[in-house]
């Protein structure tokens, strides 16, 4: 087999729970025109003259919140993800490597690497379930950006988005499921989505369309179950997909529903957005409302399910015998 690469990426992380490593990571990530799309006139100085002055201090706090003794957890779960798919390719000569858009390991980097190593065939997995321009087309725009220099390009696969796929779903259904022996059935079952401004979703972006798939497929699973979905980490002053997450925790514990629980659906593995704001920030909201009981959900990270799902989309868009899914 020629050689052949799967290239694993997710958002990316700060390399330490610091000021200036969340600096570092932040001013990258905010001047993404995928995920900022303002006129750089308009937007630039107001990242560099107030957001970077202010918003790192209180980011690092918040990152001290969730940081293991491995590090960042996102990153210590694309680790684990990366390793479990790999060995899923054992004996193949497929190399599975994992990169960031922003950060460390550096998506340019790896593709460089690669290079070296010399690839022929690129199969590029987002690890973002449902499409959004504002993450998988910033995968798209570096994967693009870093192969404009190659004279000797690989052939390229890009696998846009999985948001339906019956391993990925399963994965998510046996979280719900766990929590459920564990804890009781909830009053309400969240499903919170990461949000992204109405205007990009109006223009052309399929996000939402995307999440509910999601939401629908764990519904047919759970038809006694009352869910709702919702959207979270609003940045900024426009008008972002609603309901918001935490509008709905505070209304539900302020109407007297005693129990809910949230999960994650559009996370691949448990980071700040799930751990933080989730885990902590919205169990506090619920909680001083008057609300009895919180119960987040865990992500997919590297359940077994999941990496089933990774190792199929791959598999089939390589062109491989696909393998009996365990």
């Amino acid at each position: 087999m020629e050689k052949t690469a799967v290239l694993l990426v997710n958002l990316g992380t700060p390399d330490a729970p610091d000021t200036q490593s969340v600096r570092r990571y932040l001013a990258e990530f905010l001047s993404d025109p995928r995920v900022i799309d303002l006129p750089c006139w308009k937007w630039l100085p107001i990242l560099h003259g107030i957001i970077l002055r202010v918003r790192p201090r209180r980011s690092a706090k918040l990152y001290r919140s969730i940081w293991t003794d491995s590090g960042s957890p996102l990153l210590v779960y694309g680790v684990r993800q990366q390793q479990a798919l790999q060995a899923r390719f054992a004996g193949t000569g497929i190399k599975v490597v994992l990169s960031m858009c922003y950060g460390k390991p550096n998506l340019a980097c790896e593709l460089d690497r690669l290079h070296q190593w010399g690839i022929r065939r690129l199969l590029v997995l987002p690890l973002y379930p449902q499409y959004s321009s504002t993450t998988v087309g910033s995968v798209w725009d570096g994967t693009q950006q870093a192969l404009a220099h190659w004279r000797d390009m690989p052939e390229l696969i890009f696998i846009r988005d999985y948001p339906e796929h019956p391993q990925y779903i399963a994965a998510l259904i046996q979280r719900i499921r766990d929590y459920l022996s564990e804890n009781g059935i909830p009053d309400r079952l969240i499903l919170s989505y990461h949000g992204i401004p109405v205007r990009y979703a109006e223009s052309g972006d399929d996000y939402p369309q995307r999440c509910r798939l999601t939401t629908h497929a764990i519904e047919q699973h759970f038809p006694d179950l009352t869910i709702l979905e919702t959207f979270q980490s609003k940045f900024g002053r426009e008008k972002w997909l609603a309901p918001a997450t935490i509008d709905t925790v505070r209304a539900l514990a302020q109407n007297g529903v005693p129990h809910i629980a949230v999960l994650a659906p559009g996370f691949s593995a448990d980071c700040l957005e799930t751990l933080q704001e989730l885990k902590q920030e919205n169990a506090r909201a619920f909680y001083e409302a008057g609300g009895q009981r919180f119960g987040y959900i865990p992500a997919v990270n590297d359940d077994a399910r999941f990496i089933s799902c990774l190792e199929d989309l791959a598999r089939r868009r390589l062109g491989l015998t696909s393998k009996p899914v365990k």
